[in-house]
């Protein structure tokens, strides 16, 4: 009998997929976790009944959370991320040769090590111990009132807004990682679909705005996310990415970003104009 795992996207679509095997079951103090092997994206990581990640299409992810605030900075030598348990955006922060302190903070510490167990290429950052690399398991809203002036770039790789998700799209989140930032610092959160999540998406890109001069956002196609459409809003002190000229060269192999992708990603659809700025034009 073939056996899947179904997430509910809406209350009118689920993602099904097939999978051979399911390698792990179980609950964190925070949410469900399950590992299993599908047929179409290989290993895949759902939390709380979602899909996180696959070993397929990972990089799409991954290398645009990271690679585009991380190249839009000419400095970016302390670099925080909040979430991204998986340890995807940490492996692919570490690759820049700025980057001097990379700091992880994820309130599930069961996912961590699960990663590790099943990731291993995804994690291989942690599994490696980078130098670069410190992760603390803890709550990252709490981590980031504490810190003030202290990052380059901070990347919030988070889960849905829901659980222990939910405190990272707020206004109070938002202030607070202005005042984590260094003068020219830039701040990126993972935003959801702008297809199917428009509600979410217009009121954190007008939260980001109210604090951050700069506020923009881009896309990419992530074939495991709702509508293979994905968005992350980007808070920026100084830089503007619609302004970008490389500083430096992207030394390292990549999958999916290059120099086109870092411009090409703030080009907005028309749709995706009207719905943030209420005009096509702008």
């Amino acid at each position: 009998m073939k056996q899947y795992i179904t997430e509910h996207q809406s209350p009118y679509l689920d993602l099904c997929a097939e999978v051979s095997e399911i390698l792990y079951e179980g609950k964190s103090d925070f949410q469900d976790i399950v590992i299993a092997e599908s047929k179409e994206y290989g290993r895949v990581l759902v939390l709380d009944g979602v899909f996180q990640t696959s070993d397929r299409d990972e990089f799409m992810y991954h290398e645009n959370i990271a690679h585009i605030p991380l190249f839009l900075h000419p400095r970016p030598k302390n670099v925080l991320i909040i979430g991204g348990g998986d340890g995807g955006t940490a492996r692919e922060a570490v690759r820049h040769p700025e980057a001097e302190r990379v700091t992880m903070v994820d309130i599930d510490g069961k996912v961590i090590e699960l990663s590790k167990q099943y990731f291993p290429r995804i994690a291989s950052a942690m599994l490696e111990q980078n130098p670069k690399l410190t992760v603390k398991v803890g709550d990252g809203i709490a981590f980031m009132k504490e810190a003030e002036n202290l990052y380059d770039v901070v990347i919030v790789d988070c889960s849905d807004p829901v659980g222990p998700g939910e405190g990272l799209f707020t206004r109070e989140f938002y202030k607070d990682t202005y005042k984590a930032l260094k003068g020219d610092g830039i701040f990126v959160q993972q935003t959801e679909s702008p297809f199917m999540h428009r509600k979410l998406v217009k009121e954190v890109f007008d939260a980001v705005s109210d604090i951050f001069p700069i506020t923009r956002l881009y896309t990419a196609f992530i074939p495991l996310y709702p509508t293979g459409m994905h968005c992350f809003t980007m808070g920026s002190k100084k830089y503007d990415p619609l302004m970008w000229e490389p500083n430096r060269k992207c030394i390292f192999p990549t999958q999916y970003y290059n120099e086109g992708i870092q411009k090409s990603a703030f080009v907005l659809p028309n749709f995706v104009k009207e719905l943030l700025y209420g005009e096509t034009g702008k």
